[in-house]
């Protein structure tokens, strides 16, 4: 009787993504570590980063292993969407941040403190209720033409945007930019996958579902190249924790709002996902604030 009140979507067999997500999660945790390290010993042998020094990273090992990381999260993140609604599975990216404290912790061999367990709390408790809202209202539909137009043109605007701006201002721009840019282009790959895989799925792969493929490997190209230079001028952890909070924001928007994966929720969960997202992203930036604080002290002593 509950089950048919609340009309819950989410089927057995889609929540299999959930565990295959998390596992996503801990990899990228772990892949940012290891190419942040291989990022800042390229950078420290050239002059700063930029297309010239993409090669010296080929001979970084802790690079390579990073990409190698990163490179089974995306594939597990897209095997997770493939079986259950964006809205779902993207927002348990959030925890490589909370793994990344736990592990950096570790590392030093020290415990966590009261604001880091705190964030951790709003964190995780944020996440749980924005799945399991999600897993009780999201709902899958074909995904239409009109749709990936919209879809694309947004990207269009995002992506001329980024070029532009990086072109006139490369040599000004810091961390806060190619975090934001590379958290927003991160979220149209994710949606993009989104739409390949629904439309492979349902039948429907043509043309167009060809120019998405070919969009996604642009955009992640770029984010890609965007996340490297965050690495030179910010902390891996505020990479991380701005990643790991636009991205689903942007994922997670464009499947309620154009994939229409709520469109079959009742009023009362439109607050029930703010709070619940609000929660998240705010532990998730408390943490790194805290992290990234802690290790400029650790600097200046």
């Amino acid at each position: 009787m509950l089950e048919d009140d609340l009309n819950i979507s989410v089927t057995p067999y889609q929540a299999i993504g959930i565990p295959i997500a998390l596992f996503a999660a801990v990899l990228l945790a772990l892949g940012t570590h290891y190419q942040s390290r291989g990022v800042g010993k390229a950078a420290s042998d050239g002059d700063g980063f930029g297309f010239r020094q993409l090669p010296l990273l080929l001979k970084r090992p802790s690079w390579l292993v990073g990409t190698v990381l990163l490179g089974s999260a995306v594939v597990l993140q897209l095997v997770a969407l493939g079986f259950a609604p964006l809205i779902v599975v993207q927002p348990l990216g959030a925890l490589a941040l909370v793994i990344t404290a736990l592990l950096g912790a570790r590392h030093v061999k020290r415990r966590l403190d009261g604001v880091e367990i705190r964030s951790i709390g709003l964190c995780v408790g944020g996440i749980a209720v924005f799945v399991t809202a999600a897993a009780i209202f999201a709902h899958e539909e074909p995904i239409r033409e009109p749709q990936l137009f919209v879809i694309l043109g947004l990207l269009l605007v995002v992506y001329t945007t980024a070029v532009v701006l990086y072109a006139r201002a490369h040599g000004s721009l810091r961390a806060p930019f190619y975090i934001v840019a590379a958290g927003v282009l991160y979220g149209f790959v994710v949606t993009l996958a989104k739409v390949v895989i629904n439309r492979v799925i349902t039948g429907n792969a043509e043309w167009l579902s060809v120019v998405c493929v070919v969009a996604l490997g642009a955009t992640l190209a770029l984010g890609v190249f965007f996340v490297q230079k965050a690495y030179v001028t910010g902390k891996a952890s505020l990479v991380v924790a701005g990643l790991t909070v636009i991205d689903p924001i942007v994922a997670v928007g464009l499947g309620i709002v154009v994939l229409g994966e709520a469109a079959n929720a009742p009023l009362y969960a439109i607050p029930i996902f703010l709070l619940a997202g609000a929660m998240a992203g705010f532990g998730v930036w408390t943490l790194a604030r805290h992290g990234d604080a802690e290790h400029r002290s650790g600097d200046e002593s």
